[in-house]
Formats: C-alpha cells, structure tokens, sequence
C-alpha cells in the first residue's frame, strides 16, 4: 500500500548548519527520499550514525523531498526513482532546476537497471548513483562524495551506464549549448574532461599527466563552468554528449 509523504524531524547528531552547501567541518545535512517506511527509517539511522552526517529531513514521495531539500537547507538527497505523487525524476528536475538549491547535490538509488529512466535522472541534474545493495560504508562515502562535488560515485558502474545508454540511437545529439561548451574548452581542459570521463580522480589524472592535483582541479572547475556542470557527473554526460569519449 502506498504510505503517505512523511515528514520527520532531523534524527540527533552534530549540530546543523545553516548554509545550503556544507562549511568545513559542518555537519552534511541529508533528506532521504523512498516510499517504502522501512528502507527510508534504516537508512536514515544509518546515516545518522556517521558523525559527520545529518539526517534533516525523511519524505515519502518527491514531491516533499524537493520541498525538504529547500526548507531543510540540504547538502544531499538520497533519493529513490520510483515514488507516488512525483516520482524521483520529477523531484531531480524540481531541485535542479531551482537556482536557489545550485549547491544541493541528488544521488540516485537504484538497482542499476538499465533504462531510460534512470539516465533521464542523471540528465535531470542527479549528482550519481548508489545500488540499494551497496554497504554501509559505501553509502556513507558516496554521500560524502557527492557533498563536496569532486568525485563521481562509483564510477566504473555509472560510466557503463551513461556509455551504454548514451551510445544508443535514441540519445540525443549534442545541442548547441553543448558544441559552445566543446568550442570554449582549451586543449588542456579537454584532454582533462576526457580522463574525468573515464572516471579518474583528480589525483590519478596528475599522476597521469604529470601535473598537481591542484592545477587539475582548477582545469575542471574551469571545464565544469564552460559546460555548465552542477558537478563531475553532469561534466561526464556534458563529455559523452559531445563526442569527446565513445
């Protein structure tokens, strides 16, 4: 039977934070979205559990966990696909498309089925994906992964998804927002953008091209603004959407 939004106080921990991005050394505020009671209390206890993370809010549909990612000032939404009233797509959009919450970062459970929806999620604005089955320490580390924007989650598992499905016929050919992206990237961004779409951490591209992470780091920040990336996941759709990897 399907349960009715719920709406539940943060769950005790550090004390919250009152920016919409997580400060050094602020609790990461987490709304965690599913219609199933069961899966959204233990994994919000879970969560809890982590001295560094906050449960501020737990919803049953999408709809109130777009408004609680709002209201509850979130860093991230653990949000499930499939949910009544506006499903996790839905609430992606609603979040993404919203400038006020430019530093709130969706991270998709799935069980990495490989459909449609789930790529429109992550064309939607979501951060990454997390497998219901993963452990608790996964779950944890993609949080904190996803919080601080630098690092895809799981990335050998969301880059054969995004290159599977965007290697399709039905994927969309790059727009034209796309090709000024490509046009503004300088050589070194590029070969940059190309090695984060393979799923390369800033420290293994350094090693790679014999630079400092730091100067890595500041190519993709610089990559991510030409592409109009909320993060490193959406500078890999940007990547595969315009050609640069196959």
């Amino acid at each position: 039977m399907t349960q009715p939004p719920v709406t539940q106080p943060a769950r005790t921990g550090p004390a919250s934070s009152q920016a919409a991005t997580a400060q050094p050394g602020a609790a990461i505020r987490v709304v965690v979205a599913d219609d199933q009671p069961l899966v959204r209390t233990g994994l919000a206890a879970l969560i809890a559990s982590a001295p560094d993370l906050e449960v501020v809010g737990e919803a049953g549909d999408g709809r109130e966990a777009a408004r609680l990612a709002r209201v509850a000032r979130a860093d991230v939404v653990l949000m499930d696909i499939r949910m009544p009233v506006l499903d996790g797509l839905g609430a992606t959009r609603l979040i993404t498309a919203n400038e006020d919450l430019a530093g709130v970062k969706v991270l998709i459970l799935t069980t990495f089925e490989i459909d449609e929806y789930v790529f429109a999620a992550l064309r939607a604005g979501a951060s990454g994906f997390l497998g219901k089955s993963a452990e608790a320490d996964e779950l944890i580390a993609a949080i904190r992964t996803v919080s601080r924007g630098d690092a895809l989650l799981s990335p050998a598992a969301t880059r054969s998804l995004i290159g599977r499905f965007l290697a399709t016929p039905s994927a969309p050919p790059a727009d034209e927002a796309t090709r000024q992206g490509l046009a503004a990237l300088t050589d070194r961004e590029r070969e940059i953008t190309v090695l984060v779409a393979t799923g390369l951490s800033n420290d293994e591209i350094a090693a790679r091209l014999v630079l400092s992470p730091a100067t890595v780091k500041t190519h993709v920040n610089h990559a991510m603004v030409k592409a109009a990336a909320r993060d490193r996941a959406q500078l890999v759709v940007f990547a595969h959407r315009g050609g640069l990897v196959g």
